[in-house]
């Protein structure tokens, strides 16, 4: 009957307490709590899993806990760590990664995008060359508003390497609308080998690069990665 009412959980630990004599001596209360506490941690599991599946992370494997602080690498682990908190999340902020190719930008927003996730937040991966093309096929094909819901209602949205082969000046205003609707709703990780200050001239409009820039830099936190490419250093290693 646990089953039947999706309470599989509870059921998995019904078994588990029944194949165990120690547990007949609790009293009935306790052991309902147990059940239950496993059924909660199960469905949180679920959940998680479920946010993870539609985040499609790039690195679906990447965690902040894999974290290389080697020195060189510009990371302060005291940043990392009170950005883990997911306090800039819950205050809809944004986190800009920079850096050279190859320095772990990609991996550590998925990182970010992972632990999201395990905190019960709503997270989408996108690629910036994806999202354009994606932008460029509504426009002509007219369901640029259902794809601006389907952006839009992502609590924490994950733009990879924007400005890599530029920006089509006419998409500047659709992205602009997306980026004012998250700016209300969540939260942004923006991945880049540009540094803000060079983003005015991956627009061809200065106005719709001031507007952008207004609803993104102002509330970010940003981190800069520096050294030699961690794709190197891997391929150094096995070599």
């Amino acid at each position: 009957m646990l089953g039947q009412l999706g309470l599989h959980g509870m059921a998995d630990a019904l078994d588990r307490q029944q194949s165990d004599l120690s547990f007949t001596a609790m009293p009935f209360e306790q052991r309902l709590g147990l059940l239950v506490e496993q059924e909660l941690r199960d469905k949180d599991n679920r959940k998680v899993e479920r946010l993870l599946k539609r985040a499609k992370l790039r690195y679906s494997q990447a965690v902040l806990e894999d974290m290389d602080y080697r020195s060189g690498r510009g990371l302060d682990p005291l940043q990392i760590q009170t950005l883990a908190t997911g306090d800039w999340m819950r205050h809809k902020q944004n986190l800009i990664l920079t850096g050279a190719t190859g320095t772990g930008k990609s991996w550590l927003a998925c990182a970010f995008g992972q632990l999201a996730c395990r905190q019960g937040i709503g997270t989408l991966y996108m690629t910036a060359t994806r999202l354009f093309e994606d932008l460029a096929n509504s426009q002509a094909d007219g369901s640029l508003p259902k794809l601006r819901r389907q952006l839009v209602t992502t609590p924490l949205l994950i733009i990879d390497d924007l400005g890599i082969g530029g920006i089509n000046p006419q998409l500047g205003p659709a992205l602009l609308d997306i980026l004012d609707h998250q700016s209300m709703i969540g939260s942004l990780i923006l991945t880049s080998q540009y540094p803000p200050s060079a983003w005015y001239d991956l627009f061809g409009d200065p106005t719709i690069a001031d507007a952008i820039l207004d609803r993104i830099v102002h509330r970010a936190h940003p981190l800069e990665l520096k050294g030699e490419s961690m794709r190197k250093l891997r391929a150094r290693k096995m070599s």
